[in-house]
């Protein structure tokens, strides 16, 4: 199935020039108002903005100002990140000038989520995050083992972003009786259903318009808004960056720094065929789509599926590494009687990270089978604390129960299985920090007692 997809990906593309901007005109025959353009993704980049403040403000947490931006909808609203600094200018200081009304909450994932303690939906769980996070004094958790920051963050990406874009997007809405080509998505607006709809998903990626002229490395830095690759991103060199089309958020940054860390290429991958994708509609002329069109169009859509879903395990891969060198350390640490205050820090805020992700991969409604059952099994309801114990269920009460499980020592080796597991399940290329290896000298540890360094 995959070498079909790839080769209509690479087939239908030689057959016309690629689109290496997304930006297209207008189709509608019947249009009358004066925009050039039929693309339209504000919505979308309002919740990244959203996301953005939401990880800020859970740093020094304040529930009121945390709701606002997660399920409020309220006008008014300031962007708190990404916002302007000397040598790299943003356009927009508001939410309501990326798209008003809009939140986080009312787009999570309505589907159960097994590995977080409580059986909560994707909402329910974000929203007990939030709120747990709230009675936090920096949104850490040093008796459960939660960063609520990572938390909060890598799963709001998965249940949201990630889930409204592959499970909604990409898949139900590209049926032929639903929001179709032939007709305005609605009243007034210059562009069609099916474009509006490619365009949704495209901003949930998160990757400024004119990608495929940047490399890996300048959408990095572009999102971390390095003052030396402005002119990079101010494309139409008017001395603003535009979030809506010129700034780089979430999954496209991560698929970026991947592919910038190693030989793979997740993010021009992902962007070439949501521009083919794009290109295919537009060249429809606000025709129907026929059927080998919306075929075609599929088959775009599970390219960006899968590489997006690859992405996703590419991360929960490396933070396992993370995890793991985070334990070697603190058992070094502790051989020496030293104090482990940062390391252990280091290792939840890593661990956040490991579960945001892993809990993300849970979000599309997209069956991963016993490969879901293991990962949440080696990774847990929470890191493995101090005292070998780990939160193994909630209370009911918005608390957690703890019990013994394993060593810390002991979980490097879940942390091993982890990553073969996501190796496995999702033929990862990248494998950044790849702890595999070392399986037999971990349990050779073990069995003799011996420390992390000592061979």
């Amino acid at each position: 199935m995959k070498k079909t997809i790839i080769a209509a990906f690479i087939g239908l593309s030689a057959v016309s020039l690629q689109a290496q901007t997304y930006e297209f005109g207008v189709t509608l025959k019947k249009y009358e108002g004066d925009s050039n353009s039929s693309v339209s993704y504000g919505g979308q980049i309002a919740r990244h903005a959203l996301h953005n403040s939401l990880k800020v403000l859970t740093k020094k947490p304040d529930a009121e100002k945390m709701q606002a931006y997660f399920s409020g909808s309220d006008a008014g609203r300031l962007i708190i990140d990404p916002v302007s600094k000397d040598g790299f200018a943003i356009k927009q200081t508001k939410i309501d000038q990326l798209s008003s009304g809009k939140n986080l909450a009312s787009s999570a994932y309505k589907g159960v989520i097994t590995g977080w303690p409580g059986n909560l939906t994707g909402k329910e769980t974000l929203e007990q995050m939030v709120a747990m996070a709230a009675k936090t004094k920096s949104g850490y958790d040093p008796v459960n083992g939660y960063d609520y920051i990572q938390l909060i963050s890598k799963f709001t990406m998965g249940a949201v972003f990630y889930n409204k874009a592959v499970n909604h997007y990409l898949d139900e809405l590209l049926e032929a009786d639903v929001k179709p080509n032939d007709k305005a998505y609605k009243d007034g607006v210059a562009y069609t259903g099916k474009e509006h709809v490619w365009d949704e998903a495209f901003g949930y990626f998160g990757a400024p318009a004119h990608s495929m002229n940047l490399t890996a490395k300048d959408v990095v830095q572009i999102t971390k808004r390095n003052p030396e690759y402005f002119t990079k991103a101010d494309v139409n060199g008017d001395g603003v960056v535009d979030l809506k089309s010129e700034m780089a958020f979430a999954y496209a940054y991560y698929a970026a720094s991947i592919d910038a860390s190693s030989d793979t290429n997740y993010f021009h991958t992902i962007v070439q065929a949501f521009l083919d994708g794009r290109e295919l509609i537009s060249n429809a002329n606000a025709e129907k789509l026929s059927s080998s069109e919306r075929e075609a169009l599929k088959n775009y859509a599970n390219i960006i599926a899968e590489e997006w879903q690859k992405v996703i395990a590419e991360a929960a891969f490396k933070y396992a590494g993370s995890v793991y060198s985070d334990l070697e350390k603190i058992a070094i640490i502790e051989e020496s009687h030293g104090d482990v205050k940062k390391a252990y820090r280091s290792y939840i805020k890593h661990w956040g990270e490991l579960k945001g992700f892993a809990l993300a991969l849970e979000a599309a409604g997209r069956e991963l089978g016993e490969a879901q059952v293991q990962l949440d099994r080696l990774i847990g309801f929470s890191p493995v604390l101090f005292g070998d114990a780990q939160v193994v269920a909630a209370n009911g009460k918005g608390g957690y129960v703890q019990a013994p499980t394993i060593t810390m020592q002991e979980y490097k080796v879940n942390m091993i299985k982890v990553q073969n597991v996501l190796a496995s399940q999702f033929g990862l290329s990248a494998r950044l920090k790849d702890k595999t290896a070392g399986l037999d000298k971990v349990l050779n540890q073990l069995n003799t007692g011996s420390s992390a360094e000592n061979d």
